[in-house]
């Protein structure tokens, strides 16, 4: 055991007390994604039943739903600590699962492609609110500097419970079918609740945020209903953030269309779709774990956020030029597996290292209207340029030539978001009087100083 821990600390460049929390934290991301990724290919396969031609309209619903979502999540960060707060988000979404699953069972086959529909819409939801109240619980917990060297193991926990859950649709889902597996869901997401509580408690302990320069206060209203909205616009490192997700919410979209419109045309039963999609997402999690074990904290360290930000945009450029030369289903099904690895395995850990130096309304707050409001809004622009291809007869290979140039612009926000946090970083270290607080000299900021929880 003690080699163990010696090889953990070695391994991750964990510092002595770290290990328990950082361990902890990857064990609540397994849950969270290994409970999602059982239930993502169901979505995929729901919504080719459904109609290609209907997704733009489940990608509305998703916005709607986050719309209607919002004020209650609001409310909740406002008036309870964030261990009340996160469970009754969690055990929420596990009691509609167990209803979904209840539904399927009494429905007709005529009746299925309806619930099919509210189910893409309710999973995708739950995919935004679960995985962004994830990050902000990890940014308020490590801080700035931890975060650099502890988010890529925290993401290596998260892509091995990816494996996990695509690996058992993969394997179960012709022999137990959808109802089952709604139900197996439920239970991961209660064993998740179950760690968040001794988590919060850990982070209180440890005080981590206390060796942090004091975070960056956003300019504007952090109240209300609209404090995500208000906060957002009134800062222009929030608007890069916003900036980089919608550019890749667009580019992943027409990537999602040409994938639908190839799987549809494959002479497969439900079943045999979403297996199909399983698959994929298996794969791309496999090369995830690759390259978050090999090389996500070291290009983070020696990289900075900004460098290793530009290099998804760098990629999805070189991907979307290969596929208009080359377009085909080899091509598309690399480019996605590749593309998904690099997102979680290096952009998704960078871009959440962003709000390590922001206050905790920007964090909770400002984050979720980004992750949710944002996203889904470059989901439905996507959607409506592919649709508009599709009614001026020119296909899906033109949105490739669009994808290209959008890639520059979105290289320069990642870099310039790097500067930016560089540079908040720099001026919070230098309004303490006496210096940042350092573990080395064993001396900290006292506790009373560092914020635990959003009001």
């Amino acid at each position: 055991m003690e080699r163990l821990r010696r090889r953990l600390l070695t391994t991750f460049d964990l510092e002595p007390g770290e290990a328990a929390p950082a361990l902890q934290s990857a064990l609540l991301f397994y849950l969270l994604l290994s409970s999602y990724y059982l239930l993502r290919p169901l979505r995929e396969e729901m919504g080719l039943a459904a109609g290609v031609e209907n997704l733009p309209a489940m990608w509305a619903g998703t916005l709607a739903g986050t719309a209607a979502l919002a004020p209650v999540f609001g409310w909740l960060v406002r008036r309870y600590r964030r261990e009340v707060f996160l469970p009754l988000v969690y055990r929420f979404f596990a009691v509609n699962l167990l209803g979904f699953q209840l539904a399927w069972r009494l429905c007709d086959e005529s009746q299925v492609i309806a619930l099919g529909r509210v189910f893409y819409v309710w999973l995708s939801v739950f995919n935004m609110l679960a995985v962004s109240l994830f990050w902000s619980l990890m940014a308020d917990g490590f801080g700035y500097r931890r975060s650099r060297r502890l988010f890529g193991l925290l993401a290596i926990g998260g892509t091995a419970g990816a494996i996990l859950g695509s690996g058992l649709t993969a394997a179960l889902v012709g022999r137990i079918g959808h109802a089952w597996l709604m139900v197996i869901s439920a239970a991961l997401l209660e064993l998740g609740v179950r760690v968040v509580g001794r988590l919060v408690h850990r982070f209180d302990a440890a005080g981590y945020r206390g060796d942090d320069p004091p975070p960056t206060p956003i300019a504007g209203r952090g109240r209300g209903v609209l404090a995500g909205i208000t906060l957002t616009f009134t800062s222009p490192y929030l608007l890069a953030v916003a900036g980089y997700l919608f550019l890749y919410s667009l580019t992943s979209t027409f990537l999602y269309f040409q994938q639908a419109h190839v799987v549809d045309a494959q002479a497969l039963t439900r079943e045999g779709k979403a297996a199909l999609f399983a698959s994929i997402d298996l794969w791309a999690n496999l090369l995830t774990l690759a390259c978050q074990l090999l090389l996500t904290g070291r290009l983070l360290r020696r990289l900075g956020t900004g460098r290793v930000l530009a290099l998804m945009p760098a990629g999805t450029a070189i991907g979307f030029a290969a596929l208009a030369i080359a377009p085909g289903l080899a091509t598309l099904v690399v480019f996605q597996v590749v593309r998904r690895a690099a997102n979680y395995a290096l952009a998704r850990p960078a871009r959440e290292t962003l709000f390590t130096t922001v206050d905790d309304d920007a964090r909770y707050k400002a984050k979720s209207f980004i992750d949710t409001f944002v996203y889904r809004g470059g989901d439905l622009l996507g959607a409506g340029t592919v649709k508009a291809f599709g009614v001026a007869g020119l296909g899906l290979g033109p949105l490739a030539l669009i994808a290209v140039p959008c890639a520059g612009v979105w290289t320069w926000l990642a870099l310039y978001l790097g500067r930016r946090q560089q540079a908040g970083a720099a001026a919070g270290l230098r309004a303490e009087p006496d210096g940042p607080a350092s573990s080395c000299n064993g001396s900290r900021r006292p506790r009373a100083q560092v914020r635990n929880r959003p009001r």
